[in-house]
């Protein structure tokens, strides 16, 4: 018999929604065994406080553990990677740092491809870096700082924890914006640039707040200026960038949750409410105020965007200074 115009429209409807089935019923039967969270660094490192913090609490939110699992190496590469090709089901997350938003534009030979291989599940913290200067410098501010630079080309020299890294690269931003002749000395880790600033090998260096406020503390490093729209609670003697003259300079950094790509839907939007419901906590936002972090627990919508907008401001600052890892 002729299938009716009518018939033929539910048989369409019916035949589209039957696909979203098996990731609905998987939603709701997950999870149903403990969550493996990669970091891709080594342990105690900066991100490890908060990738614990989060797994022991959304223990209680999903009634699973969630177990950090450290794998680093390759700068990265090799954690992140694990995730980017393991099973799309949602037992296997990444906490990873605006880096990974850099390494694209970095790397050309990347073994995933952000895009399409790893799904945004929430931006779940923010923070701001901390312009610290060696106290030899004759600088007591950003102004004094600059000055400095313009009426002493070349010799300002600035340290990070090697190429290619957050403080390289807002190193290189910080120069472009103000037009200083700065020169990038790489070492191999934030621990060793901060002994050299400490040695008056470099001037300056761009460094997390957590880490640099004890020396800024006890006067063997000067704060200079805050990266972020907002002065840090940790430091609120030290004035913002934007604070100090140079406009619209609010450049932070995010710790963001990911899951594979083709992770279906319904499983993204239960560990979205998940972590959000985390963050929202007031002893969790208690602790990562202590760590000078902000929590956020966007939408993966937004934390999408987040992703897509850094990738091409980031872009631009290393074309422009021809920072290249391969």
């Amino acid at each position: 018999m002729p299938m009716t115009r009518r018939g033929l429209s539910l048989a369409l409807m019916l035949g589209l929604a039957t696909p979203a089935l098996p990731g609905a019923a998987l939603a709701q039967a997950f999870p149903d065994r403990p969550i493996r969270l990669v970091v891709p660094y080594p342990p105690g490192g900066s991100t490890d406080p908060v990738a614990r913090l989060l797994a022991a609490e959304m223990q209680g939110r999903l009634g699973q553990a969630m177990i950090v699992e450290n794998r680093s190496g390759a700068a990265g590469a090799i954690g992140t990677e694990s995730v980017a090709h393991a099973a799309p089901d949602g037992y296997t997350l990444l906490l990873h740092t605006t880096a990974i938003a850099t390494e694209p534009s970095l790397k050309s030979n990347l073994p995933y491809r952000l895009e399409t291989d790893l799904q945004p599940v929430t931006e779940a913290v923010r923070g701001s870096y901390l312009l610290v200067g060696s106290p030899k410098l004759p600088a007591r501010d950003l102004a004094g700082l600059i000055a400095y630079g313009r009426a002493n080309p070349g010799k300002l020299l600035y340290g990070s924890a090697g190429t290619g890294s957050s403080g390289h690269l807002i190193g290189a931003m910080f120069a472009q914006r103000t037009g200083l002749d700065a020169t990038h000395v790489p070492y191999r880790g934030g621990g060793p640039s901060i002994t050299a600033l400490l040695a008056n090998e470099i001037q300056f260096v761009f460094d997390t707040v957590q880490t640099s406020r004890p020396l800024v503390l006890e006067g063997q490093l000067r704060g200079l200026a805050v990266t972020g729209a907002e002065r840090s609670p940790l430091l609120p003697g030290v004035p913002t960038v934007q604070e100090s003259g140079l406009a619209d300079f609010d450049v932070g950094y995010w710790l963001g949750i990911f899951a594979p790509g083709r992770t279906p839907a319904p499983v993204v939007q239960k560990l979205n409410a998940a972590f959000r419901e985390v963050l929202a906590q007031p002893n969790v936002r208690e602790r990562l105020a202590g760590l000078g972090l902000t929590p956020v627990g966007s939408t993966s919508e937004a934390f999408a965007e987040t992703v897509r907008q850094d990738m091409e401001s980031w872009r631009g600052v290393i074309q422009r200074a021809n920072i290249k890892l391969d």
